[in-house]
């Protein structure tokens, strides 16, 4: 019986992330990712929803500390109708987990809470870059994420279209991914 009333209090929280059965895909990431390349400013194009980035105009801003630590100023705008710039941020960290793949980020909103993983599948640094994340739960089902960004508040189709191909390619669903608006003053 527990069981059934664990999932009606996650039920809520299940509706605003993609869900599947069975183990997290483990995508290959960047070769020879760049940490430093990538730090700066970065529009979501489109995603696969999630419980925080509900808003309008999201982006987010990776700063590189000398202590190897990321620090991530994530914003967004959460009235469509009222684009004055008044913007909701969040303030996250986030680490290389492993020296020899350094793609693969970890990334962490509560400090009291574990890393969540958030690896780069690709970027050219300049343009545009896939992330991933998934979080798995014993094996049984897990929760992904992923998010096209940009340099800028918008991306040709074309590219678009091949950051899908891409993620698709390497067994991560699709048909629940959603555009940004970025129609903002920004």
């Amino acid at each position: 019986m527990s069981a059934v009333y664990l999932l009606l209090l996650l039920l809520p929280v299940i509706s605003a992330q993609t869900f599947h059965w069975g183990p997290c895909p483990t995508p290959n990431v960047q070769s020879n990712f760049t940490l430093e390349w990538y730090m700066g400013e970065w529009y979501e194009i489109e995603k696969l929803p999630d419980i925080i980035g509900r808003g309008v105009c999201i982006k987010e801003n990776y700063t590189l500390g000398g202590d190897g630590i990321i620090q991530v100023l994530y914003s967004q705008v959460w009235d469509p109708q009222n684009y004055k710039d008044k913007r909701w941020f969040l303030e996250e960290t986030a680490v290389v987990m492993d020296p020899q793949e350094p793609a693969k980020l970890g990334v962490n909103l509560l400090s009291f809470l574990p890393y969540m993983p958030y690896w780069v599948l690709s970027t050219d640094y300049t343009n545009y870059a896939i992330a991933y994340s998934c979080k798995d739960v014993f094996g049984a089902f897990h929760f992904d994420f992923a998010w096209i960004l940009a340099r800028t508040p918008s991306l040709p189709p074309l590219l678009v279209q091949s950051a899908k191909q891409l993620l698709t390619s390497q067994g991560i669903g699709i048909s629940k991914m959603t555009p940004t608006d970025q129609s903002c003053k920004h």
